[in-house]
């Protein structure tokens, strides 16, 4: 690590944000990087571009592009990491996808399946895996990892079975995380998100199928409100975590779906 980072960690705690590209990453990225470093990870690097040049000039940030999917990529964003700043405060797991929308359970292919399991599931675990091993080496030990769980963590939407199983494990992943972490400083949580305005879900808004089988429009919240809870929770003494918590647009249809 140079004296110019020596310096600038003296102020700055040192993030990961995954599928910074765009979307929540991104939100959350731009978050953060008022008074974190931030690294910036995702498939597409000119979208990581785009992310650095929103934080501003004044910002400490690097785009590191990253297949989550892949262990010797994932490796390669901690160690490109670790080169830079010598640590790691804090991962956000966030890189995910919706996969194929509309598909009956029958008749879901196994492409379909496999490809939501490796990013929403194993990209979560490599990501996870390399940021423990990287907080429980250095000195002084410690760190924090936030997972981006959803709503669907908890209820499930008509036609989402691959997507709410990996929703569902990543809470078993999250309550791992937080017992083997205990001794080494590392806190770990989960924040589980209802229909915020990105990309993602620009769908909502048009129309999406509910449980009783009728499309309705559903209401979304801006994804700055679910950045300030994650810096929220980023910024939390590791004496303190919030262990889950649920930020969803106020009347969207998650208490009582279906």
């Amino acid at each position: 690590m140079d004296a110019d980072a020596v310096r600038a960690h003296r102020v700055r705690r040192i993030a990961v944000v995954t599928g910074a590209g765009s979307g929540l990453g991104r939100a959350v990225a731009l978050a953060l990087a008022d008074g974190w470093s931030v690294a910036l990870a995702g498939r597409r690097a000119e979208a990581l571009e785009e992310t650095a040049e929103l934080a501003g000039p004044d910002a400490d940030v690097m785009c590191v592009p990253t297949d989550v999917t892949d262990p010797e990529a994932v490796d390669a964003l901690f160690a490109a990491v670790r080169e830079r700043y010598g640590r790691l405060d804090f991962l956000f797991n966030n890189a995910g996808t919706f996969g194929p929308g509309g598909i009956p359970f029958e008749d879901l292919p196994y492409s379909a399946w496999r490809k939501v399991v490796d990013v929403n599931l194993t990209g979560a675990f490599l990501c996870a895996q390399a940021a423990f091993r990287q907080m429980k080496a250095q000195d002084p030990q410690g760190g924090r990892i936030v997972n981006n769980g959803s709503v669907s963590a908890h209820t499930p939407r008509p036609h989402s079975a691959p997507y709410t199983a990996t929703k569902h494990a990543l809470t078993g992943l999250t309550k791992s995380l937080s017992l083997d972490g205990r001794p080494y400083s590392i806190a770990c949580g989960q924040i589980d998100i209802g229909n915020a305005a990105t990309e993602m879900t620009a769908r909502m808004q048009s129309g999406v199928l509910q449980a009783n089988g009728e499309l309705a429009a559903e209401p979304v919240m801006d994804a700055s409100d679910v950045a300030r809870t994650v810096r929220l929770m980023a910024d939390l003494p590791l004496e303190a975590n919030i262990q889950f918590t649920t930020i969803l647009a106020t009347a969207m249809p998650f208490v009582g779906r279906g």
